[in-house]
């Protein structure tokens, strides 16, 4: 089975210098989606044809194996798109043809579509509408045999109140697909080459002409406005939210959740309002997530807590762990077990080992952090010179003690201790007690400077 997805619309009423097809639903381009699709059915090729200025189309999926790319210009109708890819189209097999800028086609749809086809039949996906109006309709005999498709600047008053309309999706045998490909004409409305007319010489061949039904209608909606892309969003978030909560994800509120990307959870996860899962989120089972937290390619073990308001990012935290509220874990960490991130602290590219806790106001970057450590308030790992980073490395059952500065490369030995208001730029021994002596002075009677009177 061949693909071809038409992605050469200009996209005028997205007011953007983006192609329309490279705008992003739920976290990747339209595009994307669709080839994703086509991938899941298991499309043998897929070929793109992309529109004039559409360079940035191709370059956006350079890397992605299996697509080969064909440019429409000018750009003729639906018709003339397909023309461009048949020289790439291998002569046998069906040929389904999608477009770049309806995201939302399940896969059980499509399949759906195919077996219709496998007949050697033109299968064409159908849905009824209240509001037909700018879609083709769907023209069938007395007998329910559908005759023609007939667009809506072309159709008569009778024609336009039609609720089945045509979305443009349609599965055909490779070697039916290239005759009629060059028999269609561009005497119409719009003097342009009608994919759509494909049914009419079908007809008139005596080629059966199939149709099948989306599951939703919403799967067929395409996207011309950023109001749409918009709608589409929502409706895609809304689907998401539904498999989660079918899957047994406490939701606090299914309309405000946003998922880009993959989600994975586990047993008895709750996700209060708000929140936003990017990249590939993984939430183990009994995990909480507070309102308005952010993950971005992110696992989190069994029990985790994450408060209000946390930032994870590219982190992998342990089980039974304590994160927020206000905490933000930059790329590269690892958390062991049990834990604790706390308010305004900010970890980065750092490994903390079990039990240990850095509960509030600290920077902690470049560090390996042993077990059962405790990190005081305001601590920071200087671990920047001005040109290269360094690595602090602070081992178990160590104490620091509050407004610590750590001047790395520096290593706090096993079961150390730092005083408060310490600056460490030495190794200290395991087992030692370090601090930074300073003389306390006190002056009784002291008078605070004043303000000088304002002249008059």
């Amino acid at each position: 089975m061949q693909v071809v997805v038409l992605a050469a619309g200009q996209g005028k009423r997205m007011r953007s210098d983006l192609p329309k097809v490279l705008h992003h639903l739920a976290g990747k381009p339209l595009l994307a989606h669709v080839l994703d699709t086509a991938h899941e059915i298991g499309a043998g090729s897929v070929c793109v044809v992309y529109g004039h200025g559409g360079e940035r189309v191709r370059e956006a999926f350079a890397g992605r194996p299996g697509v080969r790319w064909v440019k429409q210009d000018p750009q003729l109708g639906t018709g003339h798109a397909v023309m461009q890819a048949a020289p790439l189209l291998e002569e046998a097999g069906q040929v389904l043809v999608l477009y770049g800028d309806v995201p939302l086609t399940r896969a059980d749809t499509l399949r759906r579509l195919l077996s219709v086809a496998a007949g050697g039949s033109l299968a064409v996906l159908t849905v009824a509408m209240d509001v037909p109006y700018g879609y083709g309709r769907i023209v069938r005999d007395a007998a329910g045999r559908v005759v023609r498709v007939v667009e809506e600047k072309d159709a008569t008053d009778a024609q336009r109140a039609i609720r089945e309309v045509n979305t443009g999706i349609m599965a055909l045998p490779a070697t039916s697909l290239r005759r009629w490909l060059g028999m269609l004409r561009n005497d119409n409305a719009q003097g342009e080459y009608y994919l759509t007319d494909l049914v009419g010489l079908a007809v008139a061949e005596g080629v059966a002409v199939e149709t099948a039904q989306p599951a939703e209608a919403w799967e067929t909606l395409g996207v011309n406005s950023k109001a749409q892309l918009a709608d589409l969003e929502r409706i895609l978030q809304r689907d998401i939210a539904a498999r989660l909560m079918e899957a047994g994800v406490t939701l606090a509120d299914p309309a405000r959740i946003d998922v880009r990307g993959q989600l994975q959870c586990g047993r008895d996860v709750e996700i209060d309002v708000n929140c936003l899962f990017e990249g590939r989120v993984e939430l183990g089972d009994d995990v909480r997530v507070g309102p308005n937290c952010v993950l971005r390619n992110v696992s989190v073990g069994r029990g985790t807590r994450i408060a209000p308001f946390s930032l994870l990012d590219d982190s992998a935290v342990g089980c039974d762990c304590q994160i927020g509220p206000f905490s933000r874990l930059r790329p590269g960490n690892v958390l062991g077990e049990d834990v604790h991130i706390g308010n305004f602290v900010e970890i980065k590219n750092s490994r903390i080992a079990a039990r240990s806790k850095a509960n509030h106001l600290s920077y902690v970057g470049d560090a390996t952090v042993g077990s059962d450590v405790n990190i005081g308030a305001g601590t920071i790992t200087c671990n920047y010179d001005g040109a290269n980073k360094h690595r602090t490395v602070i081992e178990d059952n160590v104490h620091i003690g509050s407004d610590t500065q750590l001047v790395a490369p520096v290593t706090v030995g096993r079961g150390a201790t730092t005083g408060a208001g310490a600056t460490v730029v030495k190794d200290i021994p395991p087992g030692a007690l370090m601090y930074t002596k300073a003389e306390t002075v006190i002056r009784s009677g002291w008078q605070r400077p004043a303000k000088a009177a304002k002249k008059s």
